[in-house]
């Protein structure tokens, strides 16, 4: 759940003379009687050694000051690449719209591995984990391929098919140099009112345990027989344990971008046993499957910050579930613990967390957990523990060896074909059919004339949603592909006319053609504009009016009308249903628009099934809590041939 929020929130660093001072403060802070060397034998790395001894053996050789570097990820443009090596910086991550100047996939490498040479300079030469939120594809990239977000791929139901995009991503992040991505979500969205619905593929916790473990798969295995140390194997991260998707409407205390959230980082007010019955599954899947990096969640259960919860964090997933890997902070969420900082970095550490989002005031945190640890309020225990869980993913990962070729996995694959092609198969499948009357889909390609009218007809923003180039995503062509009239146009007959206008305005073009209007076919593209997290959470997903109005214009000047929903979640849409002959729910599709026509055009038959129940009415949700029976019932989807 990282993001960029802006240079603002970094103007609390220090001075670079001021940055300098700390730097070497922190580091003459080791373990207390021992002076750190001036060079060390380098870890045992031979295959011979079992990587639980390689891993002691490292633990042992470094300073505290080291072992707290490595609990330490710094967001990319708030450290300072010279710390990295004399503080043993554990981590670095791009949060959404955290992109070089230079947003290519050369200008990533470039980053990425500048930053690693920095780590392997460090006394010990421990690599870094550099990590990113690529929730839909490597889509803080121009020009990667943007893949459905996780509700259409919910609607696909297909856990091969979901398998392959975490496969694809996973190379496309690699060819980056990145080898962690924040993936998946395994929420269970509770409340479609929630910023994060989209995120998460269903609201059956069947459903999402089976997809988002074929993604961690496909992310984690390149089916080389290398498994995480495969040059394009990626670190998944199952997020947000636990319960994120369940929490209380308005409890939520957070006020980001001048909105108010409702819903994202509430609390989740519910027992035990439904607790464990509707969010647990996923990651004790994920875990059965070799996860070894686990999100905190921001929110709380019954009041308690899951990242300040022992028995969460430690009881349940590590002790109970048998969780080995290591769990990291969400942005900033060791500093929601408590209000004074301190304490809530004590909490949080001893609670459980291994390695701290800071994401901006690094040198604060490292300072302050190692005062807390000379002062005996985190035992030694626990950082030795944390770092080892840490290094088991970097070794896991083959990050020591001298043979991995950061340059392995060509750049050609960032947006190739082949992904392209499997990304419109995703869009194809993701769609689903509330309503079609007298059998208007499949769309006829010879209609005379073709109307498109709306906003996210024409438009890769509106049709890839948050989490796209920027954190909360943006309209407009902000990265490469095909919009939905783009694919009208390629697929539509010849000698068909297709007509664009956002507003509906068809009129004068309508008056010099000699066409029979029962003969025009319309398309009408409605679309929510893009959102991420709790700036997303919406109190009425009612359709606005504008749209219905545009809605009703173009079906005045039509025969059949069909409307296309861009939308992160169901909407509200039971008194508009009889304004169109058909209506097709295609969700947040990404870059690969041209999808959507083809199988509006009957290239592909419509075949997607909804993973949420549809609400008839606000009144109605949330639905779990009304008990209302819905509009359209999970698993709706009329098929076509």
């Amino acid at each position: 759940m990282t993001r960029l929020i802006g240079l603002a929130l970094i103007s609390v660093l220090v001075a670079t003379a001021c940055r300098q001072a700390a730097v070497s403060s922190v580091v003459e802070q080791a373990t207390p009687g021992v002076d750190p060397p001036a060079t060390v034998e380098a870890p045992a790395v031979s295959d011979d050694v079992p990587v639980e001894d390689r891993i002691a053996d490292l633990v042992s050789r470094m300073t505290l000051s080291e072992k707290i570097g490595q609990m330490t990820l710094v967001e990319k443009d708030s450290i300072d690449p010279d710390d990295i090596a004399p503080l043993g910086i554990g981590g670095i991550l791009s949060g959404g719209g955290g992109s070089p100047d230079d947003n290519s996939a050369e200008g990533w490498s470039e980053m990425v591995n500048g930053f690693q040479s920095k780590a392997k300079e460090s006394r010990l030469g421990i690599p870094l984990l550099y990590g990113v939120d690529a929730v839909h594809g490597h889509a803080n990239l121009r020009g990667a391929t943007v893949f459905p977000q996780n509700i259409g791929l919910g609607a696909t139901g297909d856990p091969e098919l979901v398998r392959a995009i975490g496969r694809a991503t996973a190379v496309e992040m690699a060819a980056t140099g990145i080898r962690w991505n924040y993936a998946p979500v395994v929420a269970v969205p509770q409340d479609i009112r929630w910023g994060r619905t989209y995120e998460a593929y269903s609201d059956d916790t069947d459903l999402v345990t089976k997809l988002s473990a074929a993604y961690l798969l496909g992310l984690q295995d390149a089916g080389d027989g290398l498994g995480l140390t495969s040059p394009s194997a990626v670190l998944g991260t199952p997020k947000h344990f636990i319960g994120d998707g369940g929490t209380t409407w308005g409890t939520s205390t957070q006020n980001i971008m001048d909105t108010p959230y409702q819903l994202d980082q509430g609390d989740t007010q519910m027992d035990e046993a439904t607790l464990r019955d509707l969010f647990l599954p996923p990651y004790a899947q994920a875990i059965e499957d070799g996860a070894l990096s686990i999100m905190a969640s921001f929110s709380s259960w019954n009041g308690e910050k899951v990242h300040g919860s022992h028995y969460l964090l430690t009881d349940l997933l590590k002790d109970e579930l048998g969780f080995d890997g290591f769990v990291v902070s969400d942005w900033q969420g060791v500093d929601q613990v408590d209000s004074d900082y301190q304490t809530a970095v004590i909490r949080s550490i001893n609670a459980g967390v291994d390695m701290n989002m800071v994401p901006y005031e690094y040198q604060r945190f490292i300072a302050t957990l190692t005062e807390a640890v000379e002062n005996g309020d985190v035992p030694m225990e626990r950082i030795d523990d944390a770092v080892t869980r840490i290094l088991r993913a970097k070794f896991a990962l083959g990050l020591f060896d001298e043979s991995n070729d950061s340059d392995a996995v060509s750049m050609e694959s960032v947006g190739s074909a082949e992904h392209r092609e499997l990304a419109r198969e995703a869009v194809r499948r993701s769609l689903v059919v509330l309503e079609n009357q007298e059998q208007t889909l499949p769309l006829k390609k010879d209609a005379p004339v073709i109307l498109v009218a709306g906003e996210g007809a024409d438009d890769i923003g509106l049709q890839s949603g948050g989490w796209t180039i920027e954190w909360q995503g943006a309209p407009g062509a902000i990265t490469n592909g095909t919009t939905i009239l783009e694919g009208i146009k390629a697929t539509a007959d010849p000698d068909s006319l297709v007509l664009y206008n956002r507003f509906g305005n068809f009129d004068r073009n309508l008056a010099n053609l000699d066409v029979d209007p029962a003969d025009i076919t319309a398309v009408v593209v409605v679309a929510e504009q893009p959102y991420a997290e709790g700036v997303g959470d919406r109190a009425d997903l009612t359709l606005p009016e504008a749209d219905v109005a545009l809605i009703e214009k173009v079906a005045t000047q039509s025969g059949r009308v069909v409307v296309v929903l861009l939308s992160g979640r169901p909407l509200i849409i039971t008194e508009q249903l009889p304004l169109a002959d058909a209506w097709v729910a295609a969700w947040l599709p990404g870059s690969e628009g041209d999808g959507v026509a083809e199988v509006l055009f009957g290239e592909y038959p419509f075949t997607g099934k909804l993973s949420y129940d549809w609400p008839a009415s606000m009144q109605d949700v949330p639905l779990p809590d009304t008990g209302a029976d819905p509009l359209f019932p999970r698993g709706y989807g009329l098929t076509t041939n």
